[in-house]
């Protein structure tokens, strides 16, 4: 973080000085919201929470050497104080961060949106920008309220860029998020199904995706939007900017596009990047062909900022995997393969999962362990069905239906009476190992995917051990 006074910072949060805190004692740190990441000079935010309250871990933060703690509860160390409780402390917090972006000179902000990939096309972009200059980057999914501002607070006077995702809980999140740090440059990747049951509606997902695009800086100011080409609803966004629009993706027309594309023994895409009638071979070390749109989203942004098409296809080919539980591939000492997919889950990326596996596994046995997928609403039944029914087409061997909520699951599989395969259904992730466990042979390949709230990396993790225990 640039440095700041702590009476600047009461002045930009609009927050009071109380305790033994000194208007000139400097906050020179990063800005946590964890007391045991607190050292010399930071900024401890103190926040409610299910089972702590971060007022409480005030004195450890500041014996740790945070110059002072932004809070909503009076303590007794040196204290920004902002009254309303932790919706007015996350309320400064991003006051905070605006501030700070408005300081960091030439730094370019970059943002990414989308149903699906968010996370995957935000590491990629980072290491690719690695090369051009210092870079910032939130490590997962850090794309909130309160992630979005700590993630630009870290940035100092060297930075050169910022790449963020930014979600979306209903209409309104990411144009906050966009007014917490202004990006210059939007990406756009899809507009799927994720969240259905809260927002009611592809288009009112697309609405609400389409909030980055408007945020962005005319084209004269230097503004670009990097909308996909394959998707009409991202591409339709083009009509609600007044930024500049590059479009990518496998179309003829695309500005940036991928030819010749395949996946190699391991699963893993090769393609032609081609930009400006000039061409280069990429082959990715991420798994799944739908990581070819990701990475030409990241080609589109890097030529923006000055990066020639040979440095983008060198640094795509050599960029890996950086947020746990996507895609993320082990190999068992006994021959087996398994794909962990299981941060999250909807249609689109269940529908990419399931193709990935069957690319991957060719002549193999193929077993797909699949919890339900979160937020659909009134589609969740037929969507979870089509699952069902798209993995029997597939060719898998066994699916494995974790939950109640992933029955219907089982039930699509069920009605494609050309499968031969076999259904289990289990209770959690424990009963899906065990399972897996009594089935599984060398060579096999194994993916497990399904929303969060599914815990299914654990199905990883005791397969693992199983094999550690031999």
């Amino acid at each position: 973080m640039i440095a700041l006074t702590l009476d600047r910072i009461a002045e930009i949060t609009q927050a009071r000085l109380c305790g033994p805190a000194r208007p000139t004692d400097t906050v020179t740190g990063p800005v946590v919201i964890d007391s045991r990441q607190a050292g010399p000079g930071s900024l401890f935010v103190a926040l409610g929470g299910e089972r702590v309250d971060g007022h409480d871990f005030a004195d450890a933060a500041v014996a740790a050497g945070a110059a002072a703690v932004l809070g909503s509860r009076p303590v007794a160390v040196p204290q920004l104080l902002v009254d309303g409780g932790d919706d007015e402390v996350v309320a400064a917090l991003g006051r905070l961060a605006r501030a700070v972006a408005g300081e960091l000179g030439d730094a370019d902000i970059i943002a990414v949106t989308g149903s699906s990939g968010k996370t995957t096309t935000k590491d990629l972009l980072a290491q690719v920008l690695g090369r051009l200059g210092p870079t910032i980057a939130p490590t997962g999914s850090f794309n909130n309220e309160i992630g979005h501002p700590l993630t630009v607070l870290r940035a100092d006077a060297d930075t050169r860029f910022i790449a963020l995702e930014v979600a979306a809980r209903g209409l309104g999140h990411i144009a906050h998020l966009c007014s917490v740090a202004p990006p210059r440059i939007g990406i756009v990747l899809n507009v799927g199904s994720a969240h259905m049951g809260e927002f009611g509606s592809r288009e009112a997902i697309a609405q609400a995706k389409g909030e980055l695009v408007a945020a962005l800086p005319d084209a004269d100011a230097g503004g670009v939007a990097v909308l996909n080409a394959d998707d009409d609803a991202v591409i339709g966004m083009a009509e609600r900017t007044r930024a500049r629009v590059v479009s990518y993706g496998l179309a003829e027309d695309a500005d940036v596009r991928a030819r010749d594309v395949g996946l190699d023994g391991s699963g893993r895409a090769t393609f032609t990047l081609e930009i400006a009638g000039r061409s280069a071979g990429v082959r990715l070390a991420l798994v799944g062909v739908h990581q070819v749109h990701n990475a030409l989203a990241v080609a589109a942004a890097a030529t923006e900022l000055g990066m020639g098409i040979d440095a983008i296809a060198a640094a795509l080919s050599e960029a890996g995997p950086v947020s746990r539980w996507r895609m993320e591939v082990t190999e068992l000492n006994g021959g087996i393969t398994v794909v962990n997919d299981a941060y999250n889950a909807n249609p689109e990326s269940m529908e990419a999962a399931l193709r990935t596996l069957e690319a991957l596994a060719g002549q193999r046995r193929s077993f797909a362990v699949l919890g339900h997928m979160a937020e659909l609403g009134g589609r969740s039944r037929a969507e979870h069905e089509d699952i069902g029914r798209l993995a029997a087409a597939t060719g898998v061997e066994t699916i494995i239906a974790v939950g109640e909520e992933a029955a219907p699951i089982a039930d699509g599989a069920r009605s494609v009476q050309a499968w031969q395969g076999e259904v289990i259904r289990v209770f959690d992730a424990a009963e899906a190992a065990a399972a897996l466990q009594g089935r599984l042979r060398p060579t096999d390949v194994v993916m497990v995917k399904g929303s969060r709230v599914a815990g299914l990396e654990q199905v990883v993790e005791q397969l693992a051990c199983g094999e550690a225990a031999k």
